[in-house]
Protein backbone atom coordinates (compact mmCIF):
# COMPACT_ATOMS: atom_id res chain seq x y z
CA UNK A 1 0.00 0.00 0.00
CA UNK A 2 1.31 3.32 -0.86
CA UNK A 3 0.69 6.18 1.38
CA UNK A 4 -0.33 9.32 -0.51
CA UNK A 5 1.25 12.57 1.66
CA UNK A 6 0.98 16.21 1.11
CA UNK A 7 3.07 18.92 2.57
CA UNK A 8 1.90 22.20 4.02
CA UNK A 9 5.19 25.37 3.70
CA UNK A 10 6.14 22.64 1.18
CA UNK A 11 9.54 25.42 0.16
CA UNK A 12 10.15 26.06 4.09
CA UNK A 13 12.81 23.95 5.45
CA UNK A 14 11.37 21.73 7.06
CA UNK A 15 9.00 21.11 4.31
CA UNK A 16 11.81 20.50 2.13
CA UNK A 17 13.12 18.42 4.31
CA UNK A 18 10.06 16.42 4.46
CA UNK A 19 9.36 16.01 0.41
CA UNK A 20 13.18 15.06 0.32
CA UNK A 21 12.39 12.24 3.09
CA UNK A 22 9.99 11.48 1.16
CA UNK A 23 11.44 10.53 -2.29
CA UNK A 24 13.43 7.66 -0.62
CA UNK A 25 10.65 6.48 1.83
CA UNK A 26 9.39 2.68 0.75
CA UNK A 27 5.69 3.16 0.70
CA UNK A 28 5.39 6.60 0.45
CA UNK A 29 4.38 9.21 -2.46
CA UNK A 30 4.46 13.14 -2.66
CA UNK A 31 0.58 14.12 -3.51
CA UNK A 32 0.80 17.28 -2.85
CA UNK A 33 2.80 20.70 -2.29
CA UNK A 34 1.38 23.47 -0.11
CA UNK A 35 2.67 26.99 0.57
CA UNK A 36 1.26 30.30 0.98
CA UNK A 37 -0.52 32.74 -1.57
CA UNK A 38 2.37 34.87 -1.34
CA UNK A 39 5.28 32.27 -2.10
CA UNK A 40 7.71 32.82 -5.06
CA UNK A 41 7.73 29.19 -5.75
CA UNK A 42 4.21 28.67 -6.76
CA UNK A 43 3.92 26.42 -9.65
CA UNK A 44 6.94 25.26 -9.42
CA UNK A 45 7.66 21.81 -9.02
CA UNK A 46 8.19 20.35 -5.22
CA UNK A 47 11.48 18.42 -5.97
CA UNK A 48 13.29 21.58 -8.22
CA UNK A 49 15.34 22.41 -5.12
CA UNK A 50 16.84 18.94 -5.69
CA UNK A 51 17.77 18.77 -8.75
CA UNK A 52 14.97 16.77 -10.21
CA UNK A 53 11.18 16.83 -11.46
CA UNK A 54 8.21 14.50 -9.68
CA UNK A 55 5.55 16.24 -11.59
CA UNK A 56 4.27 17.75 -8.41
CA UNK A 57 3.51 21.67 -8.77
CA UNK A 58 3.63 23.82 -5.51
CA UNK A 59 0.03 25.44 -5.04
CA UNK A 60 -1.85 27.70 -2.69
CA UNK A 61 -5.10 25.79 -3.67
CA UNK A 62 -6.23 23.20 -0.71
CA UNK A 63 -8.39 21.72 -3.41
CA UNK A 64 -5.63 19.32 -4.01
CA UNK A 65 -5.76 17.81 -0.83
CA UNK A 66 -8.40 15.62 -2.03
CA UNK A 67 -7.18 12.41 -2.80
CA UNK A 68 -4.34 12.31 -0.16
CA UNK A 69 -4.30 9.98 2.71
CA UNK A 70 -2.51 12.44 5.14
CA UNK A 71 -1.30 16.44 5.46
CA UNK A 72 2.02 16.59 7.34
CA UNK A 73 1.72 20.58 8.43
CA UNK A 74 4.83 22.16 9.86
CA UNK A 75 3.26 25.49 9.65
CA UNK A 76 2.11 28.56 11.82
CA UNK A 77 -0.77 27.92 13.78
CA UNK A 78 -3.60 30.05 11.69
CA UNK A 79 -2.10 27.91 8.72
CA UNK A 80 -2.40 24.51 10.47
CA UNK A 81 -6.35 25.54 11.64
CA UNK A 82 -7.53 26.60 8.06
CA UNK A 83 -5.96 22.83 6.46
CA UNK A 84 -7.69 21.15 9.19
CA UNK A 85 -10.95 22.38 8.25
CA UNK A 86 -10.45 21.49 4.33
CA UNK A 87 -8.88 18.15 5.79
CA UNK A 88 -12.11 17.60 7.50
CA UNK A 89 -14.18 18.26 4.56
CA UNK A 90 -12.15 15.79 2.06
CA UNK A 91 -11.50 12.82 4.96
CA UNK A 92 -7.69 13.35 4.90
CA UNK A 93 -5.88 12.49 8.27
CA UNK A 94 -3.06 14.70 9.91
CA UNK A 95 0.13 14.83 11.37
CA UNK A 96 0.65 18.21 12.32
CA UNK A 97 4.34 19.63 14.12
CA UNK A 98 2.90 23.09 14.45
CA UNK A 99 4.07 24.82 17.74
CA UNK A 100 3.01 27.63 18.89
CA UNK A 101 -0.40 26.56 19.18
CA UNK A 102 -2.76 27.95 22.36
CA UNK A 103 -5.79 26.77 23.87
CA UNK A 104 -8.00 27.18 21.29
CA UNK A 105 -6.75 25.55 18.40
CA UNK A 106 -5.75 22.36 20.59
CA UNK A 107 -9.55 22.08 21.18
CA UNK A 108 -10.38 22.66 17.78
CA UNK A 109 -7.79 20.00 16.96
CA UNK A 110 -9.15 17.28 19.60
CA UNK A 111 -12.49 18.46 18.06
CA UNK A 112 -11.39 17.40 13.97
CA UNK A 113 -9.92 14.02 15.26
CA UNK A 114 -14.05 13.02 15.69
CA UNK A 115 -13.65 12.92 12.10
CA UNK A 116 -9.95 11.78 10.80
CA UNK A 117 -7.15 11.15 12.56
CA UNK A 118 -4.92 13.72 13.68
CA UNK A 119 -0.97 12.95 15.25
CA UNK A 120 -0.30 16.14 17.31
CA UNK A 121 3.04 16.35 18.64
CA UNK A 122 5.28 19.33 19.50
CA UNK A 123 8.55 17.24 18.83
CA UNK A 124 8.88 14.61 15.89
CA UNK A 125 11.90 13.18 16.81
CA UNK A 126 12.03 9.17 17.88
CA UNK A 127 14.62 10.07 20.41
CA UNK A 128 12.77 13.23 22.27
CA UNK A 129 10.07 11.00 22.66
CA UNK A 130 12.02 8.58 24.77
CA UNK A 131 13.26 11.48 26.30
CA UNK A 132 9.93 12.36 27.12
CA UNK A 133 9.22 8.57 28.83
CA UNK A 134 12.34 9.24 30.85
CA UNK A 135 11.22 12.81 32.43
CA UNK A 136 8.53 10.89 33.61
CA UNK A 137 10.35 8.36 35.15
CA UNK A 138 12.71 10.99 36.43
CA UNK A 139 10.38 12.86 38.01
CA UNK A 140 8.88 10.17 40.27
CA UNK A 141 12.10 9.35 41.42
CA UNK A 142 12.93 12.66 42.30
CA UNK A 143 10.00 14.40 42.96
CA UNK A 144 11.17 15.41 46.70
CA UNK A 145 14.34 17.66 47.06
CA UNK A 146 15.19 18.44 43.90
CA UNK A 147 14.73 21.51 41.77
CA UNK A 148 13.41 21.62 38.10
CA UNK A 149 14.85 23.64 35.36
CA UNK A 150 14.74 23.54 31.40
CA UNK A 151 16.87 24.78 29.25
CA UNK A 152 16.07 25.45 25.64
CA UNK A 153 18.26 26.49 23.00
CA UNK A 154 16.74 27.12 18.76
CA UNK A 155 17.97 29.25 16.16
CA UNK A 156 17.63 32.42 15.73
CA UNK A 157 14.34 32.22 13.12
CA UNK A 158 12.36 30.85 15.46
CA UNK A 159 9.59 32.71 16.82
CA UNK A 160 7.71 31.29 19.50
CA UNK A 161 9.41 30.67 23.16
CA UNK A 162 9.59 28.91 24.92
CA UNK A 163 9.44 25.88 22.68
CA UNK A 164 6.93 23.75 22.06
CA UNK A 165 9.19 20.90 23.21
CA UNK A 166 10.40 22.83 26.33
CA UNK A 167 6.53 23.11 27.09
CA UNK A 168 5.54 19.44 26.60
CA UNK A 169 8.75 18.33 28.56
CA UNK A 170 7.26 20.81 31.24
CA UNK A 171 3.59 19.66 31.01
CA UNK A 172 5.53 16.09 31.21
CA UNK A 173 7.39 16.51 34.67
CA UNK A 174 4.54 18.65 36.21
CA UNK A 175 1.95 16.08 35.25
CA UNK A 176 4.10 13.00 37.28
CA UNK A 177 4.58 15.40 40.30
CA UNK A 178 0.62 15.40 40.68
CA UNK A 179 0.93 19.65 39.67
CA UNK A 180 -0.57 21.93 37.08
CA UNK A 181 2.20 23.81 34.59
CA UNK A 182 0.07 26.69 34.43
CA UNK A 183 0.52 27.27 38.12
CA UNK A 184 3.88 26.12 38.94
CA UNK A 185 5.88 27.82 35.45
CA UNK A 186 8.54 30.40 35.66
CA UNK A 187 9.28 31.58 32.32
CA UNK A 188 11.82 34.34 33.50
CA UNK A 189 13.68 35.35 36.50
CA UNK A 190 15.10 39.43 36.93
CA UNK A 191 15.99 41.33 39.48
CA UNK A 192 15.58 40.21 43.49
CA UNK A 193 13.83 37.36 43.00
CA UNK A 194 13.70 36.05 46.26
CA UNK A 195 14.98 32.41 47.41
CA UNK A 196 13.61 29.66 44.58
CA UNK A 197 9.96 28.06 45.34
CA UNK A 198 10.62 24.44 45.47
CA UNK A 199 7.34 23.43 43.86
CA UNK A 200 8.43 25.89 40.27
CA UNK A 201 9.45 24.34 36.85
CA UNK A 202 11.62 27.11 36.00
CA UNK A 203 12.13 27.74 32.03
CA UNK A 204 15.42 29.31 30.17
CA UNK A 205 15.27 30.04 26.58
CA UNK A 206 18.23 30.83 24.64
CA UNK A 207 17.99 32.21 20.72
CA UNK A 208 21.46 32.24 18.26
CA UNK A 209 22.29 31.24 15.28
CA UNK A 210 21.65 27.89 13.05
CA UNK A 211 20.74 25.62 16.30
CA UNK A 212 18.50 23.18 15.40
CA UNK A 213 16.88 22.48 19.17
CA UNK A 214 19.26 21.72 22.08
CA UNK A 215 16.65 21.00 25.60
CA UNK A 216 17.92 19.70 28.81
CA UNK A 217 15.58 19.08 32.22
CA UNK A 218 17.91 19.44 35.11
CA UNK A 219 17.07 18.04 38.52
CA UNK A 220 19.36 19.81 40.72
CA UNK A 221 19.38 18.29 44.18
CA UNK A 222 21.99 18.83 47.25
CA UNK A 223 25.01 17.33 46.51
CA UNK A 224 24.08 16.17 42.87
CA UNK A 225 22.71 16.98 39.35
CA UNK A 226 20.75 15.20 37.19
CA UNK A 227 20.01 16.01 33.64
CA UNK A 228 18.32 14.21 30.57
CA UNK A 229 19.13 16.31 27.43
CA UNK A 230 18.69 15.56 23.40
CA UNK A 231 20.58 17.46 21.20
CA UNK A 232 19.11 17.64 17.41
CA UNK A 233 21.64 18.51 14.83
CA UNK A 234 19.36 18.55 11.46
CA UNK A 235 15.62 18.40 10.59
CA UNK A 236 15.88 14.81 9.02
CA UNK A 237 15.17 13.42 12.18
CA UNK A 238 11.54 15.04 12.50
CA UNK A 239 10.91 14.25 8.78
CA UNK A 240 11.68 10.38 9.63
CA UNK A 241 9.50 10.50 12.68
CA UNK A 242 6.72 11.83 10.41
CA UNK A 243 7.12 8.64 8.59
CA UNK A 244 6.91 5.95 11.19
CA UNK A 245 3.58 8.95 12.20
CA UNK A 246 2.31 8.11 8.32
CA UNK A 247 2.24 4.58 8.51
CA UNK A 248 0.96 4.32 12.36
CA UNK A 249 -2.21 6.80 10.68
CA UNK A 250 -2.50 4.97 7.67
CA UNK A 251 -4.65 2.57 9.39
CA UNK A 252 -6.98 4.82 11.64
CA UNK A 253 -10.25 6.71 10.98
CA UNK A 254 -10.65 9.06 13.96
CA UNK A 255 -9.19 9.53 16.62
CA UNK A 256 -6.58 12.14 18.46
CA UNK A 257 -2.68 10.51 19.09
CA UNK A 258 0.85 11.56 19.50
CA UNK A 259 4.80 9.98 18.90
CA UNK A 260 4.11 8.18 22.35
CA UNK A 261 1.64 6.09 20.28
CA UNK A 262 3.24 6.05 17.06
CA UNK A 263 6.39 4.33 19.62
CA UNK A 264 3.74 1.92 21.82
CA UNK A 265 5.91 4.53 24.63
CA UNK A 266 1.88 5.08 26.13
Amino acid sequence: MTIKLAIAGSSGRMGRMLIETIASAEGCQLHAALDRQDSPTLGQDATAFLGRECGVKITADLNVLKGADILIDFTRPEGTLAHMEKCREFGVNMIIGTTGIEAEGEATIAAASNDIAIVYARNMSVGMNVVYKLLEIAAKALATGYDIEILEMHHRMKVDAPSGTAISMGEIIAESLGRDLKECAIYGREGVTGERDPSTIGFATLRGGDIVGDHTAIFAGMGERVEITHKASNRTIYAQGCIRAARFLSAKKAGLYNMQDVLGLR
